[in-house]
């Protein structure tokens, strides 16, 4: 931790984070100077954390081969790697900090391990009670509202009658399940959400990402957990899909002129994408209620999503000419 001008302070909310940041950012209030609680704070996000797991898995999965390098297994060793990539982002980000705009003296600090005793149940009680509620009350707020946003965007506007059957018409199918998917995957595009992914296609095209996928990135914001079912609907596999059968899909999916959209190059920067940008807004709402300002959780998510924009474009460009 000094190396990178932490203290042994940080190391339990870096730990933690591996499960899940929201906690692991409550848990640098034992942290005293500020400028390192900010630093250990604004480095607990790149660590990986369980949301990440389904979409590792899911694009690992799918088209990382299963072959062994040496004695590991090639799949494994890059989940291994996107797990290191966090591990150098956080503390690299807390260097950065330490050494530039949180720079102060250098932190000393001595273990003293407190008398234990066996908790009285009913004061743990009433402090969850109260910790519970003036989350929910601060940072719960703002991710209901979040999450609404990005639900109103995929539902509306509805589709009418005759988008309505010129899909059943253009599924070729009489099976209703694949009907039923064909349908959610036309609403979804002809919706504000997909509208705003063909907006923005453009930007994410140096990453080779198609719109489908842009707008799948956009409606995972509030939690990276739904990026999978999302990816289920706009492929028309349908949300309740097995893996098998959006791991398919998506190997089939082409751009207009045919060539493939998930190519080895392109989900590699997809993966460095996920490692390093912030996608989760109970950790941005946290990040807001610990510091007590809107400053650090903006930064947080320009300088993440920045890095791996940056990340993924290198891993796309270097790939596809390799």
């Amino acid at each position: 931790m000094r190396s990178v001008g932490l203290s042994g302070q940080s190391v339990i909310p870096l730990i933690s984070s591996f499960a899940c940041a929201v906690p692991s950012i409550m848990a640098t209030r034992v942290i005293p100077d500020r400028r390192d609680r900010i630093a250990t704070i604004l480095a607990v996000p790149f660590l990986t954390c369980s949301a990440r797991i389904p979409i590792y898995a899911l694009l690992i999965a799918a088209f990382v081969p299963t072959e062994s390098v040496g004695w590991m297994n090639l799949q494994g060793l890059v989940l291994f790697v996107l797990y290191l990539l966090g591990i150098l982002g956080g503390l690299g980000t807390a260097l950065l900090l330490k050494s530039s705009a949180l720079k102060g003296p250098e932190p000393r600090f001595m273990l003293a391990l407190p008398d234990f005793r066996s908790p009285n149940w009913r004061t743990v009680a009433i402090k969850l009670y109260r910790r519970g509620r003036m989350f929910l009350k601060r940072a719960g707020t703002v991710i209901f509202v979040v999450a609404i946003s990005v639900w109103v965007l995929a539902y509306f506007p509805r589709m009418d009658v005759v988008q309505y059957q010129s899909t059943l018409t253009a599924s070729q199918s009489t099976d209703q399940t694949d009907m039923a998917n064909a349908q959610a995957a036309a609403q979804l595009s002809q919706s504000w959400l997909g509208r705003i992914g063909r907006k923005i296609e453009p930007v994410f095209k140096p990453l080779g990402w198609d719109w489908r996928l842009s707008s799948a990135v956009i409606a995972g914001f509030p939690a990276r957990e739904v990026v999978v079912a999302v990816m289920g609907t706009i492929y028309a596999v349908g949300s309740e899909a097995d893996e098998q059968s959006l791991s398919e899909s998506l190997r089939a999916a082409r751009w207009p002129d045919g060539r493939l959209i998930f190519t080895l190059p392109m989900v590699l920067g997809l993966l460095v994408f996920y490692a390093w940008c912030l996608q989760c807004a109970a950790t941005l709402a946290t990040i807001r209620r610990e510091t007590n300002s809107w400053r650090w959780p903006i930064f947080a998510w320009m300088y993440m999503t920045s890095i791996g924009y940056g990340g993924a474009f290198v891993v796309y460009q270097l790939g596809s000419m390799l």
